[in-house]
């Protein structure tokens, strides 16, 4: 194109000046593409759930489609939680959660879930049974205006990817996924389940003072193979409400001491997922993915001094390579 704009110029005898304007516009038009006013407000609505927080957990299991399971009762948790802006770049967008605890006094932290979003993707990462991971091409008429959202473990593994649109009706801010498969969450895979697997419908939703989450998982067993069995159905509404409560500093000197380890770990994960398009990683009902115990630890040396980051970074790379096959 910039050739052809230097051939009319000279065929009209355009000014070099008046060259370099036209060849500079046409630059700029094919960097930087026009987004529609709801790009934006898409964006702002995925920044607000950044903040500092007092979390709610809600789990209820409501209706059981097998003779042989009893739902569950009502499973109620909470705590205070910071989620912390890891970059913005424009139509990519990545929040990470830290838990900030007080017990006995002292100040607890644990580096929580991280998610990840992106305008108008053309792949997503989804769970696809047995601890593995693809890349799964969206299709062009799924992906136009709208996010996915890829939700990743306390080690930075995936747990799982959807895409959905945000909307404006009715006085909510909200986004809502499609059909999502999720392995199984700790506070199930202690109970060795019958089931195996959830298929979920993610809400996000703003909300005055803070955001929640809203889940309507179908819990399914895919054990004995073929198409998986619907089990029992539970609702999760999981509350963000803003606080000013508690200090966020312990979280704060966490992220400060460990993002530059954290990031180097996300890179490791994304060149295994890349190379291979996806990725497999065994889980243990205790402690989820068995690289979070390891990986979490190096975390916590580098912010007690006792290793560097460069040092904990490689660790983490053979860690990660060795692993997820």
């Amino acid at each position: 194109m910039r050739a052809i704009l230097i051939a009319a110029a000279l065929l009209t005898g355009a000014a070099p000046a008046a060259l370099a304007t036209a060849a500079v516009a046409q630059a700029a038009q094919t960097a930087a593409p026009v987004r529609s006013p709801q790009f934006e407000r898409d964006r702002q609505s995925i920044l607000a759930q950044a903040g500092e927080f007092r979390v709610h957990f809600d789990m209820r299991e409501n209706v059981s489609f097998s003779a042989d399971y009893d739902p569950l009762e009502e499973q109620l948790s909470g705590g205070t939680e910071i989620v912390r802006l890891v970059y913005d770049n424009g139509d990519r967008i990545s929040l990470q959660h830290i838990l900030v605890m007080e017990h006995g006094g002292q100040s607890v932290v644990v580096k929580h879930w991280r998610q990840d979003w992106a305008y108008q993707p053309q792949t997503v990462l989804t769970y696809v049974g047995d601890n593995s991971w693809r890349t799964t091409p969206v299709p062009a008429a799924e992906r136009q205006g709208a996010w996915s959202q890829t939700v990743w473990q306390t080690d930075d593994s995936p747990r799982y990817g959807g895409v959905g649109r945000w909307t404006y009706e009715n006085g909510l801010s909200a986004w809502t996924s499609g059909p999502t498969w999720r392995p199984l969450a700790r506070r199930d895979a202690v109970r060795n389940p019958i089931y195996d697997r959830y298929l979920g419908v993610n809400r996000h939703i703003l909300k005055h003072d803070g955001w929640v989450h809203i889940q309507d998982n179908m819990k399914l067993s895919g054990k004995g193979g073929g198409e998986p069995v619907a089990i029992v159905q539970e609702d999760v509404i999981n509350s963000y409400d803003a606080s000013t409560a508690f200090s966020p500093k312990a979280g704060d000197d966490y992220w400060a001491a460990t993002k530059s380890y954290w990031a180097a770990v996300r890179d490791a994960w994304d060149a295994v997922i890349a190379r291979d398009g996806g990725v497999r990683v065994a889980e243990e009902a205790e402690t989820g993915s068995i690289t979070a115990p390891p990986l979490m630890k190096l975390a916590d040396q580098v912010q007690a001094g006792e290793l560097t980051t460069e040092a904990a970074v490689a660790q983490a790379r053979v860690l990660i390579e060795a692993t997820a096959r």
